[in-house]
């Protein structure tokens, strides 16, 4: 139960959406009366003014057609010669695309109707046109199914806005961030800003650093995250905190990351990791409920073991079926946390000494493809060619296909018995027409493998379906990690990641089975946001400093504010972030983080609009007290 801070005994009341307010400032000016969406037969006969840029024109014999286009939709212009005056007909039939235009006229039913867009039932018979800017034409049509690619749409970003697909996902994400932060406030949360130029810290991503004129050959960092603030907000006695703020990280790119993002980022005080769970579970429920009208039952929980064992991922796509099934497990038990079921380890249906392949490894699995024992031996080569891949990594795929007759076939044929084979299809629970996919290898790879053939299967077969949500809550995440490169543990999160309390006896015995107190938000195999309960108990920070190899003079260096802000009473605080980039399109139902962004950047972190980042002058550079020692190529 989520209660009232001022009154622990009282719940706070059911979030109730604030009603819209009526505009309180009408269109009455010289450019426009109306919008170009607003229009209906209840207006027909009525005088407006528009004003907006030009989509199309087309003429028909002694009717010119105008569509009309602004922030709000899209209305037909009428220009008749047989009513209107000759040189506004004209003027009208030499309109380019893209030119913004005022247009004064009459509201009349069209006769022939569009449907697909809220104006489609009226049109408007110009008396008056002005044009207000004329236009180049564009580099591309400003329309969904657009002619132009990527780069040339990022250089062009600001016409790129025009489209109608671009302008709703920043519509969406405005009023997204609106709903999160009237869940928030009536959940007592107080929006903090905090710094954008902070203390840089070799841990986790790069930082972006930025010179310090005052303090040469001193830098600030971008935030990866607001972290230690929040922190020390909860120390300061601030309870609850939200804020919706810029972060950076110099990584490499992909579809659903850009150097500068946006986090909906929390902390609340004397909370354990089910307070908050349940907290912003309510907010994801809200925001689905009032933006997409879909409603949720209680999210389902899955430890981060399960999730790696019968999906190989921490953000398991639960849409669909084919969950793992396990053939051979002979993994050492460094690799599971505390509580994992380890009961099918050190087993293995094959007998030894008859597959060399299967012989020399500690990990066999693979996944049942329902209904695909058709499959040719042609797609079969090309699920082959896909795991191949150099981002994928497997050497090979095997294959077990249960006909629709009951006979068995296999690429393994000549290496086993029937028995063998058989028992195969018995952990697959195979029934005839099923497909059974194997892969083999180190454990955590292959499961990474099996889960990248798992996805593409599913969308294969049309499973991955963007209007179905499927929530869940992956928990139990190990606290630490092992490197094998430089043969220590590191955070799986962050050095402040509370224990499991009950296993806080195993950080002096053995660390790899520690569970933390960490949690994701995971919707259709996207993490859309995670965090933990933080550490607020002195020696046991110092313990975990430790622990990671941090001296206590590196501690104080890196981390001293917090170290020492503990000092003076932190209660039992806990939090999360979400990625607003990636919730609003896990919204819009799209996979790229791009579009869901007013100007973002492009795969190698340029934002080819502005051409940044670029070259500044010696005279910054000397002010900087920066010599720069550019490498030739």
């Amino acid at each position: 139960m989520v209660v009232c801070p001022s009154n622990p005994s009282e719940p706070l009341k059911p979030f109730e959406p604030l009603k819209p307010l009526e505009p309180l400032i009408t269109l009455n000016n010289m450019y426009r009366k109306q919008t170009c969406g607003e229009l209906r037969l209840a207006n027909v006969g009525q005088e407006v003014t528009l004003a907006g840029w030009v989509q199309r024109v087309r003429k028909m014999g002694g009717l010119t057609f105008v569509d009309i286009r602004d922030r709000y939709g899209i209305t037909q212009l009428v220009f008749d010669e047989s009513e209107a005056d000759a040189a506004l007909c004209d003027k009208a039939t030499h309109l380019g695309r893209e030119y913004v235009i005022q247009v004064i006229g009459i509201v009349r039913e069209r006769e022939s109707k569009n449907r697909n867009i809220p104006t489609g039932e009226v049109e408007i018979v110009a008396k008056e046109l002005n044009i207000i800017s004329s236009s180049e034409v564009p580099p591309f049509t400003i329309e969904d199914k657009t002619d132009g690619g990527d780069d040339l749409r990022m250089q062009y970003r600001y016409l790129d806005l025009r489209r109608p697909m671009v302008r709703k996902n920043l519509e969406l994400r405005h009023k997204l961030a609106f709903e999160v932060r009237r869940y928030l406030d009536a959940q007592n949360f107080l929006e903090v800003e905090t710094p954008m130029l902070i203390k840089s810290t070799p841990e986790g991503a790069r930082d972006f650093v930025v010179p310090s004129r005052m303090n040469p050959g001193q830098f600030y960092a971008l935030p990866q995250s607001p972290q230690q603030f929040k922190q020390l907000l909860m120390v300061a006695g601030f309870d609850r905190y939200f804020q919706i703020v810029k972060c950076f990280r110099d990584e490499d790119l992909r579809a659903d990351r850009q150097p500068e993002f946006t986090q909906i980022d929390c902390e609340m005080s004397f909370v354990e990791q089910d307070d908050v769970i349940e907290m912003f579970e309510g907010m994801m429920k809200h925001l689905f409920k009032e933006l997409k009208g879909i409603e949720f039952d209680k999210f389902p929980r899955m430890t981060w073991e399960d999730a790696m064992k019968y999906y190989g991922s921490d953000k398991p796509d639960l849409r669909f079926g084919m969950k793992f099934v396990e053939l051979k497990n002979m993994s050492p038990l460094r690799s599971y946390v505390q509580g994992a079921d380890t009961s099918g380890v050190g087993q293995s249906v094959f007998p030894e000494g008859q597959f060399s392949v299967f012989d020399s490894v500690p990990y066999v699995a693979g996944i049942n493809a329902k209904g695909c024992a058709n499959y040719t031996r042609k797609q079969i080569d090309g699920l082959t060619d896909f795991v191949k891949r150099s981002q994928i990594g497997a050497k090979g795929l095997i294959w077990v296909r249960k006909n629709d007759d009951g006979t068995v076939k296999s690429s393994i044929d000549k290496f086993y018995a029937p028995e063998v084979i058989e028992a195969i299809c018995a952990k697959f629970e195979a029934e005839p027409g099923d497909l059974m996919l194997i892969l083999c290898g180190e454990m955590r790879r292959t499961q990474k493998q099996l889960c990248a053939l798992r996805l593409e299967m599913g969308q294969r077969l049309g499973f991955r379906n963007p209007s179905v949500y499927v929530p869940l809550w992956v928990i139990d995440f190990p606290l630490f990690e092992w490197d094998e490169e430089t043969q220590r543990y590191y955070a799986t999160h962050h050095p402040f990641t509370s224990p499991n309390p009950d296993d806080v006896p195993l950080l002096d015995t053995d660390q790899g089975k520690v569970r933390s107190w960490a949690y994701d938000c995971v919707m259709n195999g996207v993490e859309l946001g995670g965090g933990s309960v933080r550490i607020h108990d002195s020696q046991l920070q110092a313990k975990m400093f430790e622990l990671l190899g941090f001296t206590e003079e590196k501690a104080m260096e890196q981390f001293g504010c917090l170290i020492n802000a503990f000092k003076y009473g932190a209660p039992p605080h806990a939090g999360l972030a979400f990625g607003l980039d990636r919730v609003v399109s896990m919204f819009a139902e799209i996979d790229s983080i791009r579009d869901t962004i007013a100007f973002p950047k492009n795969n190698q972190g340029r934002d080819v609009m502005i051409d940044a980042p670029c070259a500044i002058d010696q005279a910054q550079l000397d002010e900087l007290q920066i010599a720069l020692n550019l490498k030739e190529e």
